[in-house]
């Protein structure tokens, strides 16, 4: 189960807003994203993401683009809390050094006496010497040095510490991927799993209305209106790469639970905003390990209809035929390129309007409990 991903992946998510506002826009009155030319709803893929870590976060996972008090922590901040407690911690830096010798064997280089006196001033280098701490005092001293940090076994450490440390600890980053250019780390991970923006798959109509709400902050309140959509089907289409994975150290354990952390996170994200948003699909298809291609943007092969005449207000409103999905996933199935599709529905919604959608090879459960990680 904790083999690293080995196969590409597409997929697609599907949900639905109900009388909520499922992407606020600051630069709008937080009124929803919207593609006016088009009367689409727009959601970005970092609301995604941040219901993911928000979610993940509550089940115990560390998390390292992290909010506090919705204030985002500074990378840097972050950077050193994370690497500073690891380097604290003597027996977790030697079971990495046992898990990796080659991690060992930099760190010696790059505290390598000679090399080191290199780039010191003979002040610097005293300072050095007296350091009676252990890793974390060394490591951050060498981090703060302009000349000290860009040596190349130095440099070489960083990487391969930084990637042992997302593999055993950081689940976002395996997923998502970061930059981490901080403090003489440039390294920038690549996400395995990519999320497009989502839209409605048909034209929405806002709520006209005035409604006046108070909004709370530090003791004092101000007022503002509450921005609204009737209704909406919205889908987001996503890719999950092998090679960004085999770098990040994504699993096959970490793909279950990011699927169960996109439609749970939705789910438990039951704000004043949110609510009424509910997930109804997940749908991925999983390649054969020497395929290096995918289908593309999923929604690309859904055909949408709607009466003209009638307001959209809930998803019997709206037919979605998955036929040309079916098809070209039938099609590349008998060409070899397709290990399964892999699907979820909503076990309680009535979701008749979902017509001809792909054979699911494997059915997942994605109310099942993510284990809370301690």
């Amino acid at each position: 189960m904790n083999a690293l991903i080995r196969q590409n992946s597409d997929f697609l998510f599907g949900f639905e807003a109900v009388m909520t506002n499922p992407n606020g826009d600051p630069d709008q009155e937080n009124r929803p994203r919207m593609d006016y030319e088009m009367a689409t709803a727009l959601v970005s893929d970092a609301r995604r993401k941040r219901d993911c870590r928000d979610f993940l976060k509550r089940k115990g996972y560390r998390i390292f683009v992290d909010t506090f008090e919705d204030d985002k922590v500074p990378m840097d901040q972050m950077f050193e809390i994370v690497v500073g407690e690891w380097l604290s911690d003597e027996s977790k830096i030697a079971q990495l050094f046992k898990d990796a010798p080659v991690l060992e064997e930099k760190w010696n280089q790059a505290m390598n006496e000679k090399k080191l006196k290199q780039v010191f001033n003979d002040e610097k280098w005293k300072q050095f010497s007296n350091i009676s701490g252990g890793y974390r005092d060394k490591y951050f001293f060498i981090l703060k040095d302009s000349k000290a940090k860009k040596i190349k076994e130095f440099v070489d450490f960083n990487n391969l510490f930084l990637t042992g440390i997302i593999k055993d600890s950081l689940i976002d980053i395996r997923l998502f991927g970061s930059a981490m250019a901080v403090g003489g780390v440039t390294r920038t991970y690549t996400g395995p799993v990519q999320i497009t923006w989502g839209y409605s798959l048909h034209p929405v109509e806002l709520v006209k209305s005035s409604t006046i709400t108070s909004i709370m902050n530090e003791g004092n309140s101000t007022f503002g209106k509450k921005h609204k959509l009737h209704y909406a089907l919205i889908a987001h289409y996503g890719t999950i790469n092998k090679y960004a994975a085999s770098l990040t150290g994504m699993t096959e354990e970490d793909r279950g639970i990011f699927r169960k952390a996109l439609v749970q996170g939705m789910m438990s994200n039951q704000t004043d905003s949110k609510q009424g948003q509910t997930p109804l699909f997940y749908i991925e298809v999983q390649y054969k390990t020497g395929f290096d291609g995918y289908l593309g943007d999923l929604r690309r092969f859904c055909d949408i209809a709607w009466r003209e005449d009638k307001p959209i207000r809930n998803i019997q409103d709206v037919t979605v035929d998955f036929s040309p999905m079916t098809r070209v996933i039938d099609e590349l199935k008998s060409k070899g390129y397709v290990e399964k599709v892999t699907g979820w529905l909503h076990p309680m919604s009535d979701l008749s309007s979902l017509q001809n959608l792909p054979v699911f090879d494997e059915e997942v459960d994605l109310w099942a409990a993510v284990p809370a990680r301690q």
